[in-house]
């Protein structure tokens, strides 16, 4: 394979992974983690959402989270950003990046925000006008990118819709979201190298999850296509709340040892990542998906001993 020699890998456990949980999660462990996981070498981590707290109170904390991360200089530290108020709000935590996201179906979209594509679509120039005032680049998430669990397939026709919108709105980038885990690498392929073609010089990154245990193999079939930014989750925390039966994001500490087993260069220790890991599996309470995490590295050799 030719794949790139350096990777990008985007932390998302914090805000996808952490959203999900019922109990909440302390302000001071959501920072020990956080900062844990700069300290592995992840310099990129979607640290929270400035969303209301009565729609998901698990991110009530979102600009304390921010104001006491470690924030060096390296580390650009992200925020989905869903209304305008959510704007004004990541604005003034200064964080460094700002994330808009919309569905790319109807039905997702109205199921996870109630809003129309459009809606959603016209809602981001206030965003976008906040961000622009404050100095804060902003990137696009598109969720369902490959496939929707109400409507099936999703057109590259759509995708390209919406991608000239965003494009048009000022976004620097675009992730695809593989939100319920219906990605193939034949559809990741197809897909990437159709929006690839259409945006020369486009920074397009992806987000996939392992609902049917392919995760890795699409990973595996991006970097094929010389794609370098991947989002990813620790322990595999985290999933879709709007889709039966889909589980949690690929996770980092594996997706980082793929990575560093085919020669890609991260800058992330993986055994500092996964302790970081396994610290998480702790502060949730239950096993988490994530498999180099309860194995190790494959060189990290025992001892031996006869009898």
């Amino acid at each position: 394979m030719n794949s790139p020699k350096s990777a990008t890998v985007v932390e998302v456990g914090p805000r996808d992974g952490f959203q999900m949980e019922k109990r909440f999660i302390e302000t001071d462990t959501k920072i020990e983690i956080i900062n844990a996981l700069i300290k592995s070498g992840i310099k990129r981590i979607e640290a929270t959402s400035f969303i209301s707290p009565r729609a998901i109170p698990q991110m009530r904390d979102a600009s304390e989270v921010v104001n006491k991360i470690l924030r060096p200089k390296d580390v650009f530290i992200e925020a989905l950003v869903p209304n305008p108020k959510g704007g004004e709000d990541a604005a003034q935590a200064r964080v460094d990046g700002m994330r808009i996201f919309l569905s790319a179906s109807e039905s997702h979209n109205r199921k996870n925000v109630n809003r129309t594509i459009e809606e959603s679509l016209s809602g981001f120039k206030e965003i976008m006008r906040i961000a622009e005032k404050a100095g804060i680049p902003v990137a696009a998430d598109i969720a369902v990118a490959f496939g929707c669990p109400f409507e099936g397939d999703i057109s590259l026709d759509r995708l390209h819709r919406i991608a000239d919108r965003m494009l048009e709105l000022g976004v620097r980038g675009i992730t695809l979201g593989d939100t319920t885990g219906m990605a193939t690498p034949l559809i990741v392929r197809k897909t990437c190298e159709s929006l690839l073609k259409a945006y020369p010089g486009l920074a397009l990154g992806i987000h996939l999850h392992n609902t049917r245990g392919i995760g890795l193999v699409n990973v595996y079939e991006a970097l094929s296509l010389g794609l370098t930014n991947f989002e990813s989750s620790v322990a595999g925390l985290g999933g879709c709340p709007f889709a039966p039966g889909a589980t949690g994001n690929v996770c980092t500490e594996d997706m980082v040892y793929l990575f560093h087993e085919l020669g890609i260069q991260t800058g992330i220790d993986l055994s500092e990542l996964i302790k970081v890991a396994r610290k998480v599996e702790q502060v949730i309470g239950r096993p988490l998906p994530g498999q180099v995490m309860k194995a190790g590295a494959r060189l990290d050799l025992h001892s031996f001993a006869i009898g």
